[in-house]
């Protein structure tokens, strides 16, 4: 059985997210409307989801059950 490729993350997941969605959003700017522009913009959106969801759970706020 061959060993998993591991290795560790240099930027945080919110960092490489946002860095994601600049470059898609760049991207978009130029494009005409069409069905790939769509889906670029359904990327982007997931993208800025998986960010909130991320600060959402990284959050200090955020207690255990009790």
């Amino acid at each position: 059985m061959s060993e998993r490729r591991r290795f560790k993350q240099t930027k945080s997941l919110r960092e490489r997210l946002a860095a994601f969605t600049a470059a898609l959003r760049q991207k978009t700017e130029n494009m005409a409307p069409g069905l790939e522009r769509d889906e670029l913009e359904r990327k982007m959106r997931r993208a800025e989801t998986a960010a909130a969801i991320d600060g959402w759970a990284n959050s200090r706020e955020l207690q255990p059950p009790k």
